[in-house]
């Protein structure tokens, strides 16, 4: 029987691709369709910045300050910018906050509807795929200045190794090799990255390699937050390995940014000591 309170679309066979059903039958709900009134200012819009990402020998880490700014404002202090995309991914957004959250949320959203409809997870390239078609969707917003440019990383299960992808405001897609930045302080993070990084990077070290990273590109990018350590306000750290997405908790953050900043006012290296648990002794 019927249900006349839901359409027919509904209860039909359809793509896998939700943000296809989704353009089909309310493409109005799609944040790309949306019209901006007259007379607005991208400059209004609350900007997120900077992501960080490195892989390791199992796995990579994915990291983002917490500071979203207004033109010369700082809009957030908190804000949110690395979110797992499925059990075995996560994206970072950079640009223009709101649509980047509403994108990463329908990304969300797209890779359960097809896992749900075809009965098997989409491969990591298939992901990198459908967020770029997400991307390009987005090309006329980024046209008036409201532009979302994220990070895609994953562990593919097919080769056994952490991937990063990088894309452009048209959806065009790049993997990278080893480690990528995205952001406006992006430029002094790959810097550090090109110094601190190696192929042999533990776990631990990848994640204490990404906070050096966020910490210099805050150093000198205005857009991009530092640890807070009078609020304790610190990077969202992801890490992702053949047993899925973990997000490092506060209490192991709050250590390795005490840790990051006091040896700052020593040495311009800035060593860190290992994440608490960890085998080696602390450098000095």
């Amino acid at each position: 029987m019927n249900d006349a309170r839901i359409p027919g679309a509904f209860l039909r066979p359809g793509t896998s691709s939700f943000s296809d059903f989704i353009a089909e039958n309310a493409p109005d709900l799609l944040p790309a369709r949306r019209s901006l009134p007259a007379g607005s200012a991208a400059e209004l819009a609350p900007h997120g910045t900077t992501i960080v990402a490195a892989t390791f020998p199992g796995g990579l880490v994915m990291a983002g300050d917490r500071r979203a700014t207004m033109g010369n404002v700082i809009a957030q202090r908190d804000i949110e910018k690395v979110f797992p995309a499925d059990e075995y991914s996560v994206v970072g957004i950079a640009g223009t906050a709101g649509l980047a959250v509403e994108m990463v949320r329908l990304f969300q959203v797209e890779l359960e509807h097809y896992e749900k409809i075809e009965g098997t997870i989409l491969s990591l390239d298939g992901k990198a795929n459908r967020l770029s078609a997400l991307i390009r969707a987005n090309l006329g917003m980024a046209m008036q200045g409201l532009a979302v440019v994220p990070m895609f990383a994953g562990y593919d299960l097919d080769r056994g190794v952490g991937r990063i992808f990088g894309y452009d405001v048209t959806g065009g897609r790049h993997e990278e090799a080893s480690f990528f930045t995205v952001g406006s302080g992006s430029l002094f993070a790959r810097g550090a990255l090109k110094k601190l990084y190696r192929d042999d990077l533990s776990q631990d070290d990848a994640v204490r390699v990404c906070l050096q990273a966020l910490y210099d590109a805050a150093d000198d990018d205005s857009a991009t937050g530092g640890p807070d350590l009078t609020r304790r306000i610190f990077p969202v750290v992801w890490v992702v390995t053949a047993d899925g997405v973990l997000r490092l908790p506060e209490e192991t953050l709050s250590a390795l940014a005490d840790q990051l900043v006091g040896a700052r006012m020593v040495r311009p290296d800035g060593p860190v000591a290992p994440l608490p648990g960890g085998g080696e002794e602390a450098q000095a």
